[in-house]
Parts: structure tokens; C-alpha cells; sequence
């Protein structure tokens, strides 16, 4: 072996040796003798360390002590971690380091064991950012934000679909809690929307990705939903239902029709034309998806039957629109952003009938009488 390896060799463990004695010295000094024990500005041991890991641990953070007290990163890191029931110290500190939120991942480990922190890093959320320091980070890692669920409303689902969405998740309420929840309006929507004593929130269940924490009750989801609607349903929508003769009740239940009946985002406002002018003609709406409302869950546990017929279109229902003329007495589904606004800002056609296009594109055929719309027919 060459004879600079071989010193090399010798230096190393020479070094290692001296850190050794060195350490035993100081516990045997500070348990028999009285030396110093490690300063109290690298904090308070963890009374359960060994004299030997508190010793070797608080050395160890007091050369490094002016590291404690920097940023543990670059400034603008930032991570939202999520720390799941089974994840360790370690594992979260590997996290930190490759979000590059932490730069020396070794100081914050020890700075964990040493204070017995390591063991108090709960399931949940942290917000944690390059410019704290590992003191800070430290803290931050004993107070968890809860682990909150999310779920993604579809636009044009009825209650019943968004219930058993509800029921999917690990919640404090389930599907009949929702229902319950739902079934009465609070008064103020009642008296701000003009709607009937009888009706549910059908329509008013804002369709959007909300975030809900696993403690929270129906009530508490609901409510948040319905200060979505209010907060998206601005003034402007509101004026243009006046403006078409319509309450907010009244333009909220033609957009739950819209949203079902339009599969091209871009038709939304023409098919509400459609609706506006049969209306103020006094034509039955003759809307198929009021009849689906109306025949409600399937055997197979679709809401909306795919394919109607005769039979289905005589059902006797005020939601029914092939039996009753003007609008059903209530929302059937509840219907996002683009159809509320398509409701009170249509298009100006003379268009009264459309049907399904035979290319399988999911779009329409209008027409403006009824031997145009027969026409339209497919072959």
C-alpha cells in the first residue's frame, strides 16, 4: 500500500479515535466530575437521549449551531406536504431536501433527535419555505393543518349524484347526511331567489373543486357551496335574468336544462335562445332531460335514462315539460357557470326546435319551424 494512503489511513482513524476520547471524556466529565453540558441555546435534550447520544448529538449541533438559526434553503422554495399516518422523520426530511426547501438535511435530523421532535410529526398538512430556519421548520413539523379531502362537483349532476360522490370520500357525514342538508333551503336563499317553501337547493349546489376538511359536518360543505354560487352568480348574471323576464330561481332551473341538453360548450347559448323564444311563445319546453329528472334512478343506477320513450314522455310530472308548459317547478340539475350566463346572455335567434346531430359529434341541428326541424331528421 503506498505510504500516503497508508498515512492517510493512520490520520483518519487518529481523528476518529480523538473524537472518541473526546466525547468520553465530556460524558464522564459532565456525569462525574460537573463539566459543562451542552449550551442551553441549542435547545432543550430530550430527556429519553443516553448521556452518550445527548452528548455526541448537542456537539455535534453546536459546531453547526450557526445553521440552526439561517434560512434552511433558498429564498422563494416553498412545498405544501402532506405527511400520511406511517411516514417517518426521515422520510419527511428526504422530502423537504428534494423540494430543495432544506439544504442540510443531517442538521435538521439531529436537531429532531436531539430535542425528541422526531417523534411528534403528526399526519397532515405543513406549509414549509426555504426562508425559515431549521429551528423554525423544526416547530412548524408539531402543528399540523388537517388533511382535507377533495372532491370536484360536476357541472349538470342533480343532488342525488353529488350525495353519493360524498359518501365515496372518508368524511364525518355520508350521503343521507347530504340529503338532509340539502332538502331545505335556508331562508335567506328562499327569500332572496323568490323560491317556492317547497323547494330543495337542486341548482344552487354550485359545481366546482372544493376542499373539505375530514371534521367538517354536511352543514358546513353545503354552506360552502352555496357561498361559491353566491360569489360566481355576480350581479351581472342576476340583471341579465331580469332582463329576460326571469326571477333568479326561474333562470337558475332553465340553466339546469341547458347544461344537460348541451354537449358542445359553444351551443350553451344557442339552445338557451331556443328555450327563451319557445317560452315567450307559450310552446311546451319539450325538453328531454326534464323527463329523465322525472324518472329518477334507473335499475342500473343511472340517473338520466339514455334513450326515452313514448312511454317515458307521458309521465305525469310537474317536471315533465312534453306534458306541462313553462318552465318545470324547479331546477333539475345544477348547472355551472356557462349555462347560468347562457341563460342571461342568449343568443338572438328565431330558432325554435333543435335535435341531435346523426354525426355522433354531440352537437345540434336548429331549426326555425317545424318542417325544418323534421328535416333535420336522421335518415
Amino acid at each position: 500500500m503506498p505510504k500516503l494512503i497508508k498515512s492517510c489511513l493512520l490520520i483518519f482513524f487518529l481523528a476518529a479515535f480523538g473524537v472518541v476520547i473526546c466525547v468520553g471524556v465530556w460524558v464522564v466529565g459532565a456525569t462525574v466530575v460537573g463539566l459543562p453540558t451542552v449550551p442551553a441555546s441549542v435547545g432543550e435534550a430530550d430527556p429519553s437521549l443516553t448521556q452518550l447520544q445527548e452528548t455526541a448529538l448537542g456537539l455535534y449541533l453546536l459546531l453547526n449551531q450557526g445553521a440552526l438559526d439561517t434560512p434552511a434553503g433558498p429564498p422563494g422554495t416553498e412545498i405544501d406536504l402532506t405527511v400520511v399516518e406511517g411516514d417517518t422523520a426521515s422520510a419527511v426530511i428526504q422530502r423537504l431536501s428534494q423540494a430543495g426547501v432544506l439544504e442540510q438535511p443531517n442538521i435538521l435530523r439531529f436537531y429532531l433527535r436531539y430535542r425528541g421532535l422526531d417523534r411528534g410529526i403528526d399526519a397532515g398538512r405543513y406549509n414549509l419555505r426555504g426562508e425559515m430556519t431549521i429551528r423554525e421548520i423544526a416547530e412548524a413539523l408539531q402543528s399540523s393543518q388537517p388533511v382535507q379531502n377533495t372532491i370536484t362537483i360536476p357541472e349538470g349532476w342533480r343532488r342525488e349524484q353529488i350525495a353519493q360522490l360524498v359518501s365515496d370520500l372518508n368524511l364525518e357525514f355520508g350521503e343521507i347526511e347530504f340529503l338532509v342538508e340539502t332538502m331545505i333551503p335556508p331562508q335567506s336563499f328562499i327569500h332572496a331567489y323568490e323560491m317556492p317553501a317547497s323547494s330543495t337547493l337542486e341548482g344552487f349546489l354550485f359545481p366546482d373543486t372544493y376542499l373539505i376538511d375530514p371534521d367538517s359536518n354536511a352543514q358546513d360543505f353545503v354552506f360552502t357551496m352555496l357561498a361559491n354560487f353566491e360569489k360566481r352568480v355576480d350581479p351581472e348574471i342576476h340583471q341579465g335574468f331580469t332582463n329576460q323576464g326571469l326571477t333568479t330561481f326561474e333562470g337558475v332551473i332553465l340553466a339546469s336544462i341547458v347544461e344537460r341538453e348541451a354537449v358542445l360548450p359553444e351551443e350553451r347559448t344557442r339552445i338557451a335562445a331556443v328555450f327563451h323564444n319557445r317560452l315567450n311563445l307559450g310552446m311546451p319546453l319539450e325538453a328531454d332531460p326534464t323527463v329523465q329528472f322525472a324518472l329518477s334512478a334507473q335499475a342500473d343506477g343511472n340517473w338520466w335514462k339514455p334513450a326515452l320513450t313514448y312511454d317515458d314522455l307521458e309521465i305525469d310530472s310537474p317536471y315533465n315539460t312534453y306534458r306541462y308548459a313553462g318552465l318545470p317547478i324547479g331546477p333539475i340539475a345544477n348547472p355551472g357557470l356557462e349555462s347560468l350566463r347562457a341563460v342571461a346572455f342568449p343568443d338572438q335567434t328565431n330558432e325554435l326546435y333543435f335535435r341531435t346531430l346523426c354525426d355522433g359529434s354531440g352537437g345540434h341541428a336548429f331549426a326555425v319551424t317545424f318542417e325544418e326541424h323534421l328535416n333535420n331528421a336522421c335518415p
